[in-house]
C-alpha cells in the first residue's frame, strides 16, 4: 500500500515535471549557457554517466563505478570488446536462434504459409528439425482450409498433409481438465507429463488463448514449440523484440547496446514492410552493430548495401531512365527512377535537412544508386549490382562530377562525398549530443565534436569520447534534463529493481503500449532523440500503470525479488519507479 501511495503521488508530481521539461525549452539562451558551464558533484557525475551511457543503473552499479574509477569505467564502455559479456544474457539469448541466422536461413526455417506450401509440394527443402517440420505441415493445412473456405468447396485435400485432430480426440477428459485448471505452472506441468508425440498433437489442437496461457509458464525450449504453432514467421519479429529487451536489461556492454538502438533509429527500417520481416535481423546484426564505435563511412556503406535498406526505401526497384531495363512492364506500371534512398541519404543519414543540398542533388544521387538491388528479396536474397538497371550517364552530386560509365562505383563515390562533407560532421555530432547531453546541446560542444569527426575521418568512438570528456556532459544543464523514451523507461525500471526476466516479449509489448513499438517506426526518421516526443497525458498514465504492475510483481515474464533490491545507501534506492525523477535521465 505504501508503494502505491508513493507511486500515486509520483504520478501527480510527474505532471509538474513534464511541464518543467517543456518549459525548459523557453529559457533564455544565456541562462542555458551558464547551466552548461556549472559542473555537478562527483557522485552526480557517476549517476549522469550511468543514466546516459546505460539503460539505467542497477543496484550496486554506482558503487562499482566509484571503485573502478569513472574515467576507467567510461573507457571500458567505449571498448566493448574488452568487456566480458554477462553469461546470464548469453544463456537467455541462445534460445532465440533466429538472431544468428542469415536472412535466407530465416525464410527456410521460419517460413510464411506460402513458402511452407512450396516445401510441402517438394519445391523447397524442409528444415531438418522434426518438430518444426510437423508444425509447418499443420500450418499449411490450416492455411489451405482457410483458402478453400473462399474457393471451391469440393477441392481435393492435399495428400501430403496429415489430419489435425480435435483436442477431444487427443486427450482424455481428465487430461483436458488438467490443462484448463490451476495456475499456469500447474497446467504446464500437466502438459509436460504427456508423451512428446501427444504434446505435438495438443499444441496443434489448442485454441490460441490456451496456447498463449501455457507460454507464460513454459521453459524456453517448450515456448519455442508453442510459438511455432502460432505461426513460424512471427517468431522472427518476436526474437528481435526479445533480444533487444534482454540486451537492454542484462548486457554488461551497455554503451554498445545504447548505440545500437541509436544508430538503428538513425538508419531506420520498418520491420513490417514485406520482405523486411526477414531482412531486419541481419541488418541490425551485420550492418549496424559492428560499426557503432567505428568509422561513420563504414556504417554508412554497410547500411546502403543492406538488402533491408534497399527494400525499405524501394531502391532495389530503381531503374535509370536510359538504362537497358527502363520502361519494362509498362502495361502494369513502368519501373523507373526512385528517389527515396537518395533523399533520405542526404536529409536523414548524412547532411541533414539544412545541409546545403538541392532537389537536383537528390535526383543525381538517386541516378548513382540505380542498379543497387537484391537477388530475390522474398527468399532473403543478398545485395547485388545489376548493370542493366543502372544509369551510366554523367552525374553531378554536391558540385562533384561523377564521370559516365562508373557502374556500381557511382553510388560508392556518393557515399564517400557525403561521409566527408562538413555538414555531415555537424549533423551527426548534434544528433549524438541531443541523445547523450541535452535536447538543445550547446553549439560550442557540437562544433568540437564536429572537428573531431573531420580530423579522425569520422571515427565515432573519438567523437563520443570528445563529448564525454566535455564540461557540458557533466554540467547542471545536462543532468537529468531529458525524459526517458518508453524503451529506456521500461528497461531502466527492470534494472532498478534487479528484476529477473524469464520471458522478455511482454516487456516489449509494454514499450509498444507506451508509444514506441520496437522496429515499427514506419517513417524513415526513426524515433526522436527529443524528450518532447514522449510528453503526453496518455503516456504518463501508461508509465504509472507499468510502474505499479512492476512493483506489485504483475508484469508477465518478470520476477521482482525484494531481497535483491538496492541497499538504502544506494542512489538507486532513493528514486521510486513512478516518481518524476525516475522519468528523467
Amino acid at each position: 500500500m505504501r508503494n502505491r501511495v508513493a507511486l500515486a503521488l509520483g504520478a501527480a508530481l510527474s505532471l509538474i515535471a513534464f511541464s518543467a521539461i517543456q518549459a525548459s525549452d523557453k529559457k533564455k539562451a544565456s541562462t542555458e549557457a551558464r547551466e552548461f558551464l556549472k559542473q555537478i558533484p562527483d557522485d552526480q557525475k557517476i549517476l549522469q554517466a550511468l543514466n546516459r551511457l546505460t539503460f539505467g543503473p542497477r543496484p550496486g552499479d554506482a558503487a562499482e563505478v566509484k571503485a573502478v574509477g569513472l574515467k576507467k569505467w567510461i573507457d571500458r564502455q567505449l571498448h566493448p570488446d574488452q568487456v566480458a559479456e554477462n553469461p546470464e544474457l548469453l544463456e537467455k539469448l541462445k534460445y532465440l536462434d533466429t538472431l544468428s541466422m542469415s536472412s535466407a536461413e530465416l525464410v527456410r526455417n521460419y517460413p510464411t504459409p506460402q513458402i511452407a506450401k512450396q516445401m510441402i509440394d517438394g519445391r523447397m527443402p524442409f528444415p531438418n528439425d522434426p518438430d518444426r517440420k510437423l508444425m509447418l505441415t499443420r500450418m499449411v493445412e490450416k492455411y489451405e482450409k482457410k483458402q478453400a473456405a473462399g474457393g471451391d468447396p469440393n477441392a481435393a485435400a492435399n495428400p501430403n498433409l496429415p489430419d489435425i485432430k480435435a483436442l477431444s480426440e487427443v486427450l482424455t477428459p481428465g487430461e483436458m481438465r488438467s490443462l484448463r485448471q490451476g495456475t499456469p505452472q500447474d497446467r504446464m506441468q500437466a502438459f509436460l507429463s504427456l508423451p512428446r508425440e501427444k504434446q505435438n498433437d495438443v499444441i496443434a489442437a489448442l485454441p490460441g488463448g490456451q496456447r498463449q496461457g501455457l507460454m507464460m509458464a513454459a521453459p524456453p525450449e517448450m515456448r519455442r514449440r508453442l510459438e511455432l504453432a502460432n505461426g513460424p514467421q512471427q517468431i522472427v519479429a518476436r526474437d528481435l523484440l526479445e533480444g533487444k529487451m534482454l540486451r537492454a536489461v542484462y548486457s554488461d556492454r551497455q554503451l554498445e547496446e545504447v548505440l545500437v538502438d541509436f544508430w538503428f533509429n538513425h538508419f531506420n527500417i520498418y520491420l513490417d514492410k514485406g520482405a523486411d520481416r526477414y531482412l531486419v535481423t541481419e541488418y541490425e546484426r551485420a550492418a549496424i552493430r559492428p560499426h557503432v564505435l567505428g568509422k561513420f563511412k563504414d556504417l554508412l556503406v554497410a547500411t546502403a548495401k543492406s538488402p533491408a535498406m534497399l527494400f525499405y526505401l524501394d531502391n532495389w526497384q530503381s531503374v535509370g531512365p536510359d538504362a537497358p531495363m527502363a520502361g519494362r512492364g509498362q502495361k502494369k506500371g513502368a519501373r523507373g527512377l526512385n528517389e527515396n534512398y537518395g533523399r533520405e541519404l542526404l536529409e536523414l543519414h548524412t547532411l541533414g535537412v539544412d545541409g546545403g543540398y538541392t532537389q537536383k542533388d537528390v535526383t543525381e544521387a538517386a541516378r548513382c544508386f540505380t542498379g543497387w538491388t537484391i537477388l530475390n528479396p522474398q527468399r532473403g536474397g543478398a545485395f547485388t549490382f545489376n548493370a542493366r538497371m543502372h544509369d551510366q550517364g554523367e552525374k553531378t552530386v554536391l558540385g562533384v562530377t561523377i564521370p559516365a560509365g562508373g557502374g556500381m562505383s557511382d553510388g560508392e563515390k556518393v557515399l564517400d562525398i557525403v561521409a566527408h562533407h562538413p555538414s555531415t560532421a555537424r549533423f551527426i555530432s548534434k544528433k549524438l549530443a541531443m541523445r547523450f547531453v541535452a535536447d538543445n546541446p550547446p553549439d560550442a560542444l557540437v562544433e568540437r565534436m564536429a572537428e573531431t569527426f573531420k580530423k579522425t575521418d569520422g571515427d565515432l568512438r573519438a567523437v563520443i569520447k570528445t563529448m564525454l570528456e566535455s564540461k557540458e556532459f557533466f554540467s547542471e544543464g545536462a543532468y537529468r534534463s531529458k525524459l526517458k523514451s518508453p524503451l529506456e523507461l521500461v528497461a531502466s525500471a527492470v534494472r532498478a529493481v534487479n528484476g529477473e526476466v524469464s520471458f522478455a516479449f511482454p516487456l516489449a509489448n509494454h514499450v509498444g503500449q507506451l508509444g514506441q513499438p520496437l522496429y515499427r517506426k514506419q517513417e524513415p526518421t526513426g524515433y526522436s532523440n527529443s524528450s518532447t516526443e514522449w510528453v503526453s497525458t496518455g503516456g504518463l498514465l501508461g508509465r504509472m500503470n507499468f510502474a505499479l504492475q512492476l512493483a506489485d510483481n504483475k508484469v508477465m515474464g518478470v520476477k521482482v525479488d525484494p531481497t535483491k533490491a538496492a541497499r538504502p545507501d544506494d542512489p538507486v534506492a532513493g528514486i521510486a519507479l513512478g516518481s518524476p525523477d525516475f522519468q528523467k535521465h
